[in-house]
């Protein structure tokens, strides 16, 4: 089994790898996670990879990353260029990108989309981020759509309300050009993590749920 050690040793700071297939994903999958994270874990290190968007799709989540990793000890932020909706197709050169990442990135944790995703970039990031970091632990997050391919998740991080709230506050101010989407709402954001907070009997009744194949905590 693949541990995450939850210590407060500066000299070993976590170590977390962030990766969306889209502007938003990480966010809208685990950015309560990360707001704890950062919270929780002062000196952690973030590298937070995006691998599709437009002009403006790269803009907004640039400055989402800003939003959700300001108080993270370091981050690095990279938004590629991969052609949204092609991933399949150009699977290759996006292989190609992840073994730089396998290169050049060490983590202790890594977020990647849901495997079971009805979403075909999302699930290329996923099928991709288990073939390349086969020695880490991996938890996959959630989005929700309009296919309904919501699971039945393994893994709660419960989050208080101030968490929850800077979740969605983050999430509406820095994606303008989602807001006309009936699923972007306030509304959507806040009841799945109700819904997830219920299935784990979260404190403040709100939480994120991921899938963790391969998970031992240790203190």
């Amino acid at each position: 089994m693949l541990a995450l050690h939850l210590t407060s040793d500066d000299d070993a700071p976590l170590r977390v790898l962030c990766l969306g297939a889209h502007a938003d994903d990480i966010e809208i999958g685990c950015g309560g996670t990360i707001l704890r994270l950062a919270e929780t874990a002062p000196q952690a290190e973030f590298t937070w990879i995006v691998f599709s968007g437009d002009p403006v799709r790269v803009e907004e989540a640039r400055r989402s990353a800003a939003l959700f990793l300001r108080c993270a000890g370091r981050a690095t932020v990279v938004v590629k260029d991969f052609r949204d909706g092609f991933f399949p197709y150009i699977g290759a050169s996006i292989k190609d990108y992840f073994e730089e990442l396998k290169r050049e990135v060490t983590a202790d944790l890594v977020f990647t989309h849901y495997r079971g995703d009805r979403h075909q970039d999302h699930r290329l990031v996923s099928e991709l981020t288990w073939n390349t970091f086969r020695d880490h632990l991996i938890l996959e997050y959630e989005v929700p759509k309009y296919d309904g391919d919501l699971g039945s998740p393994n893994c709660y991080v419960p989050l208080d309300e101030q968490a929850c709230r800077g979740k969605i506050r983050h999430v509406l101010a820095a994606f303008a050009s989602q807001r006309g989407r009936r699923w972007f709402t306030e509304e959507t954001f806040r009841g799945l993590m109700r819904l997830r907070g219920v299935e784990c009997a979260a404190p403040e009744g709100y939480a994120e749920a991921f899938y963790a194949h391969k998970l031992s905590l240790v203190t």
